[in-house]
């Protein structure tokens, strides 16, 4: 349980991966009881700062004290499809052994493993309910359960172990609305140390304090992801008046050094003169010519100083102002005029149990948003179209080239470098089109080179996004399963820029409904055992 002295505390530490990419050096952080929002851009380091403390990862130089047991929930959770619910929920040897003593086996190794938790069927399910888990049986297997009710259920287990650190990466990736506010409404009751990384804006605004890593350190702001963005606006502000004050500064030095050269420049004239016309006597003119060239290398020096200290005070001040790199995504030219057939969907079974009956036909550039529940069916609907996954019956037949965007971004050799993933969907290109096309999703230089496993998820991201766009032939038909997760904002913002621009057809599966708002959704289709046409208010009416 958390106590007032629960926290964590990092002390002069330093981490680099084995290639030698360097992520933290001489790092400083210390976290106290409350919520923290941690944020900042893809690739700072925030998932990797969350392994370390979690014991993940090992610190190549400094030390990491915590107080307290530690819960982590990852970004990207794995679990045993083969698991019990019991057993991912750490439950299952202290259950079985509660079970033999209801069954009449009393030695003292079943009530040494059952201890002083009775109750805990009861709890387990009071959490897995809490949770909106309260239809998953606590025998049912991982494999039964969707990727969102996996995250649920991982953190239902922490809940359960009651630690008094609880680290948090991501954890509303995959989540629907309503899985949403369920993590909300128990996040909102955690009492002890909590750091999560999110860019959800809703989570976000239910911390107490905010901590913005970016180049290597932490500055931290009290209240919400508003109240940060509010002092972040003054901040800015502030920072670039005195980009103004101090490029004025450098522009009067600037002056003041000249008009200083010209003022020397006539005194050597002038003397120069009065040694020509020979009016005083020479050991006059020599300390006068002596002293005129020592006067003026001081003045010199004092106002090329000045111009010197002016150039560093703008400098700092540039510094100061957010200049932040945003991905510049450049879809192909992939224009699908109107009426052109697009997609059929024929009677279509799925594996997992949805169904499209009848007939359902997309044509020209339509956009669709596909939206339902956790464990509706919306990934394996697309997978089928995509023609990984075989269906029960039925067909999917795409009749333009298509590029699918996995939610796991499964498509990527985590062994490979970022731009060998790409040179393998695009055989024929050159390796300066696809550096270069890799420098506009950040990749430059030696990130390139970077072995995709050790990418941040919204780094991976970028990745397989960069190797989908550049791929031959060029998608006319895009489709999207949960885009938004992993990335920042900014990206976020460039992301949606560049999908209003799209000229194919589109399909995007999320629980982001006001990124689906954003890109001109012409269709809402809405998977809940059956496909079926809604509307933006009936999946989101709270909005």
């Amino acid at each position: 349980m958390s106590t007032p002295m629960t926290h964590i505390a990092c002390s002069s530490l330093s981490f680099a991966w084995p290639d030698g990419s360097e992520v933290f050096d001489e790092f400083q952080l210390t976290v106290g009881p409350g919520r923290t929002g941690l944020i900042g851009l893809n690739g700072c380091g925030k998932s990797t700062l969350l392994r370390l403390i979690a014991g993940e990862l090992t610190p190549t130089e400094g030390h990491i004290r915590t107080r307290g047991e530690i819960g982590y929930l990852p970004q990207n959770l794995v679990l045993d499809t083969a698991l019990r619910v019991d057993a991912a929920l750490g439950i299952a040897g202290t259950r079985a052994a509660l079970h033999a003593i209801e069954a009449g086996d009393v030695r003292e190794e079943q009530f040494a493993a059952v201890g002083d938790d009775w109750d805990v069927e009861e709890r387990a399910r009071a959490t897995l309910d809490q949770l909106g888990l309260g239809h998953i049986g606590l025998d049912r297997t991982i494999g039964e359960m969707s990727g969102g009710e996996c995250v649920l259920l991982r953190l239902a287990a922490l809940l359960l172990a009651r630690p008094g650190v609880l680290l948090l990466d991501e954890p509303t990736n995959n989540l629907d609305l309503y899985a949403r506010r369920r993590l909300y409404e128990a996040i909102g009751a955690w009492a002890g140390v909590l750091v999560v990384v999110s860019h959800d804006r809703e989570l976000l605004e239910r911390v107490d304090q905010i901590a913005d890593l970016r180049d290597g350190s932490v500055t931290w702001y009290g209240g919400n992801l508003s109240e940060y963005e509010e002092a972040l606006a003054v901040e800015q502000e502030a920072a670039e008046r005195m980009v103004r004050v101090a490029e004025a500064d450098v522009q009067r030095q600037k002056r003041e050094l000249a008009d200083a050269q010209v003022k020397l420049a006539r005194r050597k004239r002038y003397g120069q003169k009065m040694s020509d016309n020979k009016r005083e006597p020479k050991i006059v003119m020599g300390n006068r010519k002596r002293a005129a060239q020592e006067s003026a290398g001081k003045h010199r020096l004092m106002h090329a100083g000045k111009l010197a200290e002016a150039k560093e005070r703008l400098d700092d001040a540039v510094e100061a102002v957010r200049d932040d790199d945003e991905i510049r995504v450049e879809l192909p030219h992939t224009k699908v005029h109107p009426g052109q057939g697009v997609l059929v969907l024929r009677d279509l079974e799925l594996a997992y149990g949805a169904r499209v009956s009848g007939g359902f036909e997309l044509r020209g550039p339509e956009r669709i948003a596909l939206v339902g529940r956790n464990g509706a069916g919306k990934t394996t609907l697309l997978r089928t179209i995509a023609g990984q996954l075989a269906p029960v019956s039925g067909e999917a037949t795409p009749q333009l080239p298509l590029g699918f965007l996995p939610q796991r971004l499964d498509v990527l050799d985590d062994g490979l470098s970022v731009v060998e993933n790409v040179a393998r969907f695009a055989p024929n290109a050159t390796d300066n089109r696809i550096r270069a096309r890799l420098a506009h999703f950040l990749f430059k230089g030696g990130r390139a080179e970077r072995p995709v496993g050790t990418l941040s998820g919204g780094e991976r991201f970028r990745a397989a996004l960069a190797a989908l766009l550049l791929a031959e032939p060029a998608p006319q038909l895009l489709m999207l399963d949960e885009p938004t997760n992993n990335l920042d904002m900014a990206s976020v913002r460039r992301l949606t820029a560049a999908l209003e621009s799209y000229e194919g057809a589109l399909i995007v599966a999320s629980h982001d409904v006001p990124f689906l708002e954003s890109l001109g959704i012409t269709r809402w289709l809405l998977l809940d055992g059956e496909l079926r046409d809604t509307t933006a208010e009936a999946v989101a009416p709270e909005r």
